[in-house]
């Protein structure tokens, strides 16, 4: 693509570079320029402006862009009809955003002409969410420089992984400092956070904060109460492997795949299964309304994404979230009775 500055005369066809105002005429930033735009022009002593002309091989800007954007379209991802170089993609559905990081790193390596933006990887999204752009920069790239944007990164580098987890087994357990409104009150957090997800609680037990009443309930709630997934409100803080709702998971046959993650909210969020059906060991923050750690594997695991101990531990980039009340200056290193994060 050529750019820079040509005589009002030679300029039909061209792409105006700038929005030119002068006389009765009008030329608006990207258009093309035709005959009557000349002529105005010419008419009210304009000589000479600034225009982009393509050059053999070249894609115009919204051409290249829709081209580029439909191919890192993915499942549950749709994209509108694009304009000034820009092609937006949304979800069609609620769900996890899914991104190929690699890919997308390496489409944006390709040329500065080329760029994508999208949201966070396995951000939640509802239909109809702006996931991602793709933007052309100048008003045309070189054709070569395209197909290596497209085959820097796999046909639908981006995708929304719908829920399909639907029924969820809660499991509070009771100490005499636990009040019942803290329960009922996490019960109504839990309610809120599911709604999006078209989610809900199928079975409800509350038991006594001893392993063997985890196993048993949890046991319930998976083989008669259908639950396919599974969370554990603790009435303590789960403080090490072997503390009591661990220990309840492997009583009922399940396995502790992980304990702690870096995410601050939520460092004591245990991820467990049993009989193929996930179980969360809930770090006290869920109780909190607040994004938090738990968020962040729930969502995945409503989507029916695996969330193995890799993907735990590569939370701690961006993993430091916001204060809770509870924790007042819990890093300034100022002493305090519990952390129940």
């Amino acid at each position: 693509m050529k750019f820079g500055p040509v005589p009002v005369g030679s300029a039909l066809g061209l792409i105006a570079a700038h929005t030119v105002t002068a006389g009765g005429a009008t030329l608006r930033k990207g258009r093309a320029i035709g005959p009557e735009t000349v002529a105005g022009l010419e008419a009210a002593g304009v000589r000479d402006l600034v225009a982009a002309t393509l050059e053999p091989g070249d894609v115009g800007e919204d051409e290249a862009a829709e081209a580029l954007a439909r191919h890192l379209s993915g499942a549950g991802v749709r994209r509108e009809a694009p304009f000034t170089g820009r092609c937006n993609l949304f979800s069609t559905q609620g769900g996890v955003l899914v991104i190929d990081r690699a890919g997308i790193d390496a489409v944006n390596g390709v040329d500065e002409a080329i760029t994508a933006a999208t949201l966070p990887p396995f951000k939640p999204v509802v239909a109809g969410e702006m996931v991602a752009t793709v933007k052309i920069i100048p008003y045309a790239v070189p054709g070569d420089a395209l197909s290596r944007a497209r085959a820097a990164a796999g046909p639908g580098a981006l995708r929304v992984a719908p829920y399909r987890r639907r029924r969820v087994g809660v499991v509070s357990t009771r100490l005499p400092s636990l009040k019942e409104a803290t329960i009922e009150r996490t019960l109504a957090v839990l309610a809120e956070r599911l709604a999006p997800t078209g989610a809900e609680v199928v079975a409800e037990a509350r038991v006594p904060h001893a392993a063997g009443a985890v196993a048993a309930a949890l046991c319930a709630a998976v083989d008669r109460g259908g639950a396919d997934l599974a969370i554990v409100f603790g009435a303590s803080a789960i403080a090490d492997r072997r503390d009591v709702i661990p220990a309840g998971i492997e009583a009922a046959g399940g396995t502790v795949i992980h304990f702690g993650m870096p995410v601050d909210p939520g460092n004591l969020l245990l991820v467990g299964a049993r009989a193929g059906v996930p179980v969360i060991g809930a770090p006290g923050c869920a109780r909190s309304a607040k994004e938090n750690g738990f968020d962040w594997v729930l969502h995945r695991l409503l989507a029916d994404l695996p969330v193995a101990r890799a993907d735990i531990v590569a939370l701690g980039v961006g993993g430091l979230l916001m204060e809770i009340v509870s924790r007042p200056q819990p890093r300034s290193g100022a002493p305090r009775a519990a952390d129940d994060a």
